[in-house]
């Protein structure tokens, strides 16, 4: 995968925890007759927060041009459930397709601090995936 471009990037902070996103479509993969349109999206986490947490769940809201808006939820992300103590930080990087050219995507994660095991959630900032050749 290429190095994603900060073409669209978007953070949010919720309780110390920021979510920053970055999007980059993905010509390689896609296929226009097909209606097959491929966004790579890089995700970073930082724990600005004075507590240990630990990203549970995760779920997003997926709305695409030429369908009707979906959710997606599931455990961790990209098959992991990361913790991160004070002052860390991580990254992910995943995709998202889509029938039409343009799209958006936002969501929130499930978190727990890990000293008194309350859970949380931390909103995923909303972000917009458009083919570039639309921009014209």
């Amino acid at each position: 995968m290429s190095q994603l471009q900060p073409a669209y990037s978007h953070s949010h902070t919720t309780n110390g925890i920021k979510v920053s996103v970055i999007t980059e479509y993905q010509a390689e993969f896609s296929n226009v007759m097909q209606a097959h349109f491929v966004f790579a999206y890089k995700i970073s986490i930082e724990n600005n927060s004075p507590y240990t947490v630990q990203l549970l769940h995760r779920h997003w809201y997926i709305h695409d041009i030429d369908t009707l808006p979906r959710e997606v939820e599931g455990e961790g992300v990209v098959g992991k459930k990361p913790i991160l103590e004070a002052g860390e930080s991580y990254q992910y990087v995943s995709s998202c397709h889509l029938r039409g050219g343009i799209g958006k995507m936002k969501g929130f994660y499930t978190m727990e601090k890990t000293v008194d095991g309350k859970t949380f959630e931390v909103i995923i900032p909303e972000f917009v995936m458009i083919v570039p050749s639309l921009y014209n």
